[in-house]
């Protein structure tokens, strides 16, 4: 055990030139919005609202997927979430078989998005009816977008109940809905916020996209920009430890380069001396803590049936958790550093339980919808 641990310290004080090399492999299966919906029906609207990008459009910026759609990852340097956009709905010969397949291997849920004022939504329908038979995709959330172009408010309930009971006459149950309206240009919009929340049901890696939060202290701002790439990291982190043994060293070498990479971004050399000042920072026995429990989680993984079942989940969520709390207490750490300035091992301590948690609630809720 003694030799492995020595390895595992070799691969986290990796040299700065391959600390520096940005990881090439984004997360084997992303998180994937489906979105089913007559073109103008507001797939660009709800994007934008969810991502906050301004300047997504269907088919700017979404690459292939199969034949009949296309997909857009978010963020697109460090995707962290897949939209998949269906293009061929109205064509007669549309078949939803590859659409699904390219869904099932990751936590998924179809968005129908249907505008209000229009009640012919048969292409809509027939693709739903498709992906009812095949059973693999379970999580359904309807959209009604446009409502206010509908100014009477009984004929706006009524025309949203039309369309309800065509999705639930098809699903053979009730269906969660959400009514928005995203507005026009300088318009205030209606209904995002508990979009949003609906979304995070399904997918809860939505709700730690959102940096809109108020921030009580700078280095509360300046870390929030680089929330996304340590959440990133960690999806790598935990993507590679769903495998025996695996884990033990890609888990490491991906935390080094993402202490790396956020060193960069506060001007800070990264060395072997700076990771070592860093481990001390947090104070004695984090580093036997960690190595000892990334053993612990390898040698679980190899117990027959439940290491490869219960284990693995355990060690994906773990290593997930980790590194994105490494991460935060790596920038807390950072920005005192680039001040000059020196932060006590208590609060670095606190910053890291308080991320692990954060961000655990949210991990253990994905797994638990995945087991559904």
């Amino acid at each position: 055990m003694e030799k492995i641990f020595h390895r595992i310290r070799r691969r986290i004080s990796l040299p700065d030139k391959a600390a520096a090399k940005k990881p090439s492999a984004i997360p084997a299966h992303l998180p994937t919005l489906w979105l089913l919906g007559k073109t103008g029906a507001g797939k660009s609207s709800l994007i934008r609202a969810i991502t906050g990008r301004s300047d997504v459009e269907i088919g700017n910026g979404f690459s292939p997927c199969t034949r009949s759609s296309r997909r857009y990852d978010f963020p697109p340097e460090k995707p962290l979430l897949r939209f998949l956009d269906t293009r061929g709905l109205a064509e007669a010969d549309y078949n939803a078989d590859e659409d699904i397949a390219s869904c099932v291997q990751a936590t998924s849920a179809v968005i129908l998005v249907m505008k209000a004022e229009e009640p012919e939504q048969s292409a809509v329908i027939k693709a739903l009816e498709g992906i009812r038979k095949s059973g693999a995709i379970k999580h359904l959330l309807l959209v009604h977008t446009g409502i206010l172009l509908l100014d009477d408010e009984l004929q706006r309930r009524q025309a949203m109940t039309h369309n309800q009971h065509q999705v639930e006459s098809i699903w053979k149950q009730s269906i969660k809905s959400v009514a928005v309206d995203f507005g026009a240009v300088g318009e205030e919009s209606v209904g995002v916020e508990e979009l949003r929340a609906a979304l995070a049901d399904f997918l809860p890696i939505i709700a730690l996209l959102s940096t809109r939060e108020e921030h009580a202290t700078v280095e509360e701002s300046c870390f929030v920009p680089l929330r996304n790439d340590i959440l990133w990291y960690a999806a790598a982190s935990g993507g590679t430890d769903a495998f025996p043994i695996v884990g033990l060293g890609t888990v490491p070498v991906i935390q080094a380069k993402m202490l790396h990479h956020l060193a960069s971004q506060y001007g800070i050399a990264w060395n072997k001396k700076a990771l070592a000042d860093f481990v001390a920072a947090l104070g004695a026995g984090f580093s036997v803590q960690y190595l000892s429990r990334l053993g612990i989680r390898q040698l679980t993984k190899l117990i027959p049936v439940y290491g490869q079942t219960v284990g693995s989940a355990a060690a994906v969520v773990i290593s997930f958790c980790s590194t994105y709390a490494i991460g935060r207490a790596a920038c807390k750490y950072l920005y005192h550093q680039s001040k000059g300035e020196v932060v006590s091992e208590q609060e670095l301590k606190r910053l890291y339980h308080q991320a692990f948690n954060e961000v655990r609630k949210v991990k253990s809720r994905e797994t638990s919808i995945d087991q559904h």
